[in-house]
């Protein structure tokens, strides 16, 4: 019985550490987040999943080409205000906030959670 559990929790260890070693999301599971967040309609939900799909073919290239991370900032600044085009000002305002929360977690070396 003692293996067992110890075997549950070494297995449970292991999938924890694979989930925080910052795996990306797809342009749809950020877009979905961003649903649920900001309750978003179906359709604004669409066009962030357009936008992030080409924020994420941009990033690519510049990954390829060596760049270095001051590069991706113009992409992301760019992506942001796409998105907050189409959201309403109550949807904007809290999309900026979950901007600025993911900001400080990242500036205190925690991660951005992919957004």
């Amino acid at each position: 019985m003692k293996k067992i559990l110890l075997m549950c929790c070494f297995v449970l260890g292991i999938a924890a550490a694979s989930h925080a070693q910052g795996q990306r999301r797809t342009p749809e599971e950020r877009a979905k987040q961003l649903q649920t967040q900001l309750s978003l309609t179906d359709d604004q939900t669409a066009k962030i999943t357009v936008i992030y799909t080409a924020m994420n073919a941009k990033m690519d290239s510049v990954r390829t080409a060596g760049g270095d991370r001051s590069a991706f900032m113009p992409i992301m600044t760019a992506t942001n205000d796409k998105i907050k085009a189409i959201l309403t000002p109550d949807q904007a305002a809290a999309y900026q906030k979950l901007m600025d929360e993911r900001r400080a977690r990242m500036q205190q070396g925690g991660g951005g959670g992919g957004n």
